[in-house]
């Protein structure tokens, strides 16, 4: 009102009027506690909300290392490291299903242990897996077959050993070992360098063996995978641990390292032209069978290995891979030893470029002996690189 004389005071928050000054600063002074409390609330909105994330992301933690520490203990079983012991143990725990379920007498489970006690004692295969002479029976097969076969290099003769009760899903590594040494045992240049082992060894004395060669020295990345242990576990084993055992032998032997396909479709033709010219140098000429003195071939890939035996070269110029499977039974193998006119038992042994057709391949091919100069060597090179690379 123009004719009021009373001071006004507005508001700077909100322009109230007001007509006495401290009735205005009552008013200014809600203004601030309802702006405070606004601010207080929205801190600890804030601060929940970042307390939520903090449990949020705890949890997530905890739920990545639980699946981590399980897929570890999944890793641990598969590769045999869970220390749920080893040979031994696997094969009297199956043995004891055997008499379980009624496919083994008590009396035979008994002689069975006393066996392989006494084998595992001396340390040496009890042969109850192996098949011989079928090196000599496909030597036979290969002089009377006349269909497409041009040329075929054989190996010296090798023994296949398959899995037994006692490494049944592990034992692969072990078994093609025995057949590599089976070979090289009939070969009079290994003679001094297996001096110790005339015998076969069993599974866990190879363990021990592989185990002895880590103390000289060799591959200690390697070793210290296994935490420096095989024997008494499960333990998987691969081209680094054989090419160490056997060097440390004085066997002379080198790694190929097919780490990449080299053909079509994920195929590995290089790997075939390799086996080719190891059989072939200095056992040329026009004989279609040549039963040659190489030791076969140990061949590894993810998950698995075999034996390389030999190799055919067709009438078309296509190759194919004889191999030794430790996963096919001797009652199988078995069947290579008759005199098959069709040749239809070679279906367990032959395999063509577009058969193999994993990642990657590994093999170990000896070659000779070594001199405690060279092992040396080569035990200090092992603590480097033990491969070579194919480009």
């Amino acid at each position: 009102d123009a004719g009021n004389s009373e001071q006004l005071y507005e508001c700077p928050m909100c322009s109230l009027t007001c007509t006495n000054i401290q009735i205005l600063e009552e008013h200014v002074d809600l203004h601030l506690e309802e702006h405070s409390f606004s601010e207080g609330g929205n801190r600890r909105d804030l601060e929940l909300a970042q307390e939520l994330q903090m449990e949020e992301d705890k949890w997530q933690r905890s739920e990545e290392e639980k699946r981590e520490r399980e897929e570890f203990k999944k890793l641990q079983r598969q590769y045999g490291l869970d220390n749920s012991g080893g040979y031994k143990q696997q094969f009297l725990k199956n043995m004891e299903r055997e008499v379980d379920r009624g496919r083994m007498q008590p009396f035979e489970y008994h002689r069975r242990k006393a066996d392989m006690m006494e084998c595992l004692a001396f340390g040496i295969d009890d042969g109850k897996t192996k098949t011989s002479g079928v090196i000599e029976a496909l030597c036979k097969y290969y002089q009377n077959e006349n269909k497409d076969v041009r040329h075929v290099w054989l190996s010296a003769g090798v023994d296949h050993f398959h899995s037994s009760l006692g490494d049944r899903g592990w034992g692969c590594g072990y078994r093609n070992f025995q057949m590599l040494l089976s070979s090289l045992l009939q070969n009079s240049s290994y003679n001094d360098c297996l001096r110790d082992t005339t015998l076969i060894p069993s599974i866990p004395k190879i363990q021990s063996m592989i185990e002895d060669a880590w103390r000289e020295g060799f591959d200690p990345h390697g070793a210290s995978h296994f935490n420096n242990r095989l024997h008494g576990s499960k333990a998987w084993i691969g081209a680094c641990e054989i090419y160490s055992l056997l060097t440390s032998l004085r066997i002379k032997c080198q790694i190929i390292d097919f780490h990449k396909p080299t053909g079509p479709m994920g195929t590995h033709p290089r790997l075939f032209e390799w086996v080719l010219r190891y059989y072939s140098t200095d056992n040329e000429g026009g004989a279609k069978v040549v039963c040659t003195s190489k030791p076969a071939i140990y061949l590894q890939h993810q998950g698995h290995s075999r034996t390389v035996v030999g190799i055919e070269e067709k009438k078309n110029k296509t190759l194919c891979l004889l191999l030794f499977d430790p996963g096919c039974p001797s009652q199988e193998m078995q069947k290579l030893l008759k005199q098959n006119s069709d040749g239809s038992s070679l279906r367990l042994l032959r395999k063509f470029v577009g058969s193999l057709k994993e990642k990657q391949y590994q093999i170990v091919a000896v070659d000779g002996v070594l001199s405690l100069e060279e092992k040396a060597a080569r035990c200090h090179a092992s603590q480097v690189l033990t491969s070579e690379k194919i480009p």
